[in-house]
């Protein structure tokens, strides 16, 4: 096949590509501003040129469709870490692992390039292998996360109940990656836990997830607290990625009385406005503390922002991971398809949680973070080969300087 042909349907494919992402459709172009879509064109003439020297001048001839895959894949990911590129491949084993598949027990993003741990689910897999929020996934199996949407991340992740997956783990300020294996299982989320403190006077709330389910039990606890003396409560959404963003708003709403709760937007999304119903409300008064850390996102990152914003709870921990956005799956005409998102969540202040996450009123780094400074080896940065373990040695437990803040805190509080 003439270099200039194959040059032409490599241009042609991706300006089909652009198309669906730019929505340049006819209908679309017309309703669009003439500045936009002379944009739009412009940087499809340079992709193309771009194209052509790579066939033509590149050292050897080069892998156009792996070319072709890198750029889409660093096209989608250059938005944000939640948009990606799915190539035909790669769509149809998402589309068979999406649902009723067994996993190890994290919840995971990408960050710097690669999968991060966000957040790991107690007594899973993952947990009892080591892993903790934080790490990075260098690799799946024989895949660097570098070169996966975070939609195939997830897929890999997840298999039949039983089966094995490798992961190769970087550890926070350790250079050298450990290959772990791990078992899926069906994940089990467990129940919200609870404890009283200061002779009852205070309430501890710790969910793992915001679903249905869960959020239901923090209602009946928070209903019931009079019964048990507690006057005060402390909430604790540290590790807490996972859930389901119209609960997390109607858990919020049980603290908050009146107010916005958080905003929704995107460049075709409507603005929603998600506000506080005085009905929905059921204790608004008792003095309260809610926990965060680098694993608080997405639903609960929507809850801690209401709280903070509506000053109704200060907030003790670390800066939240930063995840707030809804995403649409596009197919595309060759069989594979693209994830964006279409619109962030911000709070009551304007602040999109995607971008900048929630930072606490009071700052305190988790012993975990004190423990990896302190264990840091000064010969970890050289490079070797990683060898298959079956799990990373955990960090021996230190006091939790976070909750004893917290604690501090809610005991001066006036019930």
């Amino acid at each position: 096949m003439p270099k200039s042909f194959r040059i032409s349907i490599l241009a042609v494919s991706v300006v089909v590509v652009l198309t669906a992402f730019l929505g340049a459709n006819s209908s679309r172009v017309r309703a669009a501003s003439d500045e936009k879509a002379s944009n739009a064109y412009t940087q499809i003439d340079v992709y193309s040129d771009v194209l052509h020297h790579i066939q033509a001048d590149y050292v050897v001839d080069p892998n156009m469709k792996a070319v072709t895959n890198g750029a889409l894949r660093g096209l989608l990911e250059s938005l944000d870490s939640n948009s990606g590129y799915l190539s035909p491949g790669e769509y149809k084993i998402y589309k068979e692992h999406k649902i009723g598949q067994a996993g190890i027990g994290i919840h995971a993003a990408k960050r710097y390039g690669y999968a991060t741990v966000v957040s790991v689910v107690p007594d899973s897999p993952a947990d009892k292998a080591g892993l903790a929020d934080g790490d990075i996934l260098e690799s799946i199996g024989d895949s660097s996360t570098r070169d996966m949407s975070l939609a195939m991340v997830e897929s890999m992740l997840h298999g039949a109940p039983g089966t094995q997956v490798t992961v190769a783990v970087v550890r926070p300020r350790r250079a050298t990656p450990e290959k772990v294996v791990l078992t899926r299982t069906n994940i089990a989320e467990p129940a919200v836990s609870d404890s009283l403190y200061e002779s009852a006077t205070i309430l501890y709330l710790k969910p793992v997830i915001l679903d249905k389910e869960h959020v239901q039990q923090i209602e009946q606890k928070v209903k019931n607290m009079g019964r048990m003396g507690s006057k005060k409560i402390l909430l604790d959404l540290r590790d807490v990625s996972a859930g389901d963003d119209t609960e997390a708003l109607r858990m919020a709403n049980f603290f908050i009385k009146n107010g916005t709760l958080a905003t929704l937007e995107g460049q075709k999304v409507a603005k929603q406005t998600f506000s506080a119903d005085p009905s929905k409300a059921i204790n608004t008064n008792a003095p309260m503390i809610t926990l965060i850390n680098r694993g608080t996102a997405g639903p609960a990152e929507l809850v801690a922002g209401a709280l903070l914003d509506s000053k109704r709870s200060q907030l003790v921990g670390e800066k939240s991971f930063g995840d707030g956005s809804q995403q649409k799956l596009f197919e595309l005409p060759d069989g594979g398809a693209i994830i964006l998102s279409i619109a962030k969540y911000e709070t009551p202040s304007g602040k999109k949680l995607q971008d900048e996450g929630i930072t606490p009123d009071v700052q305190v780094a988790s012993a975990a973070d004190t423990a990896d400074e302190a264990d840091v080896d000064e010969d970890d940065s050289s490079t070797v080969e990683a060898k298959p373990v079956q799990s990373l040695p955990k960090p021996a437990p230190h006091s939790d300087d976070q909750l004893n803040k917290a604690l501090e805190l809610l005991k001066a509080k006036a019930a």
